[in-house]
């Protein structure tokens, strides 16, 4: 699988919002940089993943322009715009940011090691 497959596979097990989809395509010495901290290993990620999905109800999460900004056959890196709609109390709301994530291939697989998302600058 490509770096690139590894990515759109990612957006796919987002959306299923079971955090057992997503923990084996991010490495377990991940660190994931979110608007509310800081979230190292998988138990930190898992448990900050679970908490946005209770948040957002119905959620539809997906990525645009993705761009290769470094891309061996050891590492990747891309940019990216998240997008995402979800319910929050009933009510409807969507939003954009942006993202960079890393992947790392170990033993042939890739797993992302550091993903980063943030809100656009004002």
């Amino acid at each position: 699988m490509s770096a690139d497959d590894h990515m759109k596979l990612y957006e796919a097990k987002i959306n299923l919002r079971r955090f057992d989809e997503v923990e084996p395509l991010i490495s377990p010495e991940a660190v994931f940089w979110f608007t509310d901290g800081t979230h190292r290993g998988i138990d930190e990620i898992r448990t900050a993943f679970e908490r946005t999905w209770r948040t957002l109800q119905n959620e539809v999460y997906w990525l645009e322009d993705l761009e290769w900004i470094g891309l061996s056959e050891t590492v990747a890196s891309c940019t990216y715009r998240f997008c995402w709609k979800a319910e929050i109390d009933g009510e409807t709301f969507e939003g954009t940011g942006r993202g960079t994530t890393v992947l790392r291939n170990d033993s042939g697989r890739w797993k992302i090691i550091h993903e980063h998302l943030s809100r656009f600058p004002n």
